[in-house]
């Protein structure tokens, strides 16, 4: 055997050949599979728990909240137009607005048009008997884990986890920090307790976050930030009475059901296959039911008959549907039928 043979390389089993364009698209996959860590990497170490608007979190900034996806159509007439004009000025002179009234009278839907036209975000948030301190505030929302490259010498990388408490933001420091509208509806409906981290809020302009430290404890709040509460009457079930140390800091605008005029607009912006003498006279009916009742009937127990009326067409009477939409207010069948009498007796 000659020397030069002697000096080939032997190769056992079959030799694994790599094409150009194959190692092209590996370093191609390792170059991306390194941007896609270096981005969450970049966005770990940048996070400062930015949480959602609204209260169930989640992992966006806040928005605009188009009012027709909560409250649907808005009518405005004088009547409506006094009320928001009110609670405007109260807004524009910095003071948070308590906004009362008895369930179904548009609270809700005018809280959102005032809110919406203020050409900042909407921050909203619903109260409930189990919503804490925490849930408005933020959290510590488990842990993290993130890898760190180093890659400062050539052809060695190095790798390392780092492994952090994660803190989520939620919508009152979202609001605060954002200079957002905030919108917090069925807020007597929250335990008082949950609700003192808005006593510092509309105070003294700070929001505190237990479970922060440092700095990141107390947040400054935007001057563009407004706050509009929205509760039912203290007669309603399941309401609790605001603490007299948030109510101080508060001013209220206590609302009733429109009169017929209004009444009858919001109906028929809601109902598109109902003639309007039909509409007004639902209006009246309900009306009357509001007045001698012991339960409460709402403008959305108008709606909901007209609309009802429109669907079912001459197979059904207004007192009939009149009486379904009632009825559910009501526990058994005799105060049912007493219901019903009422209305044909009206009609």
């Amino acid at each position: 055997m000659s020397d030069d043979a002697s000096r080939q390389r032997k190769v056992r089993g079959e030799r694994i050949q790599t094409s150009r364009a194959e190692k092209r698209r590996r370093k191609g996959d390792s170059s991306r599979s390194q941007q896609r860590e270096q981005k969450q990497l970049d966005r770990l170490a940048g996070d400062d728990g930015a949480g959602a608007a609204s209260a169930q979190g989640g992992g966006t900034p806040p928005a605009d909240v188009d009012p027709g996806d909560v409250a649907g159509p808005f009518v405005e007439t004088d009547e409506v137009r006094s009320y928001r004009d009110r609670i405007e000025r109260w807004l524009d002179a910095d003071q948070p607005v308590h906004l009362i009234g008895p369930t179904g009278a548009g609270k809700t839907s005018l809280a959102m048009r005032v809110a919406s036209e203020r050409d900042r975000p909407v921050v909203w948030i619903t109260g409930d008997e189990a919503l804490s301190t925490a849930d408005l505030v933020g959290e510590h929302a488990g842990k993290e884990q993130y890898a760190v490259r180093d890659e400062y010498v050539r052809n060695v990388v190095k790798k390392k986890s780092v492994v952090r408490d994660r803190w989520v933001d939620n919508p009152l420091t979202i609001a605060v920090r954002e200079g957002a509208t905030l919108v917090y509806n069925e807020f007597s409906r929250t335990k008082p307790a949950a609700n003192n981290a808005l006593l510092s809020v509309f105070e003294e302009s700070v929001l505190s976050r237990p479970g922060k430290r440092g700095e990141d404890a107390r947040i400054d709040v935007h001057p563009e930030f407004r706050a509009l509460l929205v509760s039912n009457s203290t007669e309603h079930a399941g309401v609790h009475r605001p603490q007299d140390a948030l109510l101080d800091r508060l001013v209220a605008v206590h609302m009733d059901f429109y009169g017929p005029e209004t009444e009858t607009e919001i109906v028929a912006a809601h109902v598109d296959d109902l003639d309007r003498d039909r509409i007004e006279e639902v209006v009246g009916v309900v009306q009357t039911l509001r007045d001698e009742l012991d339960v409460t009937v709402g403008t959305r127990a108008a709606v909901t008959t007209a609309r009802g009326l429109g669907a079912f067409g001459d197979e059904a009477s207004l007192a009939e549907v009149a009486a379904d939409v009632v009825g559910s207010k009501v526990a058994t069948r005799a105060e049912f039928l007493e219901v019903r009498e009422q209305i044909e007796s009206i009609l």
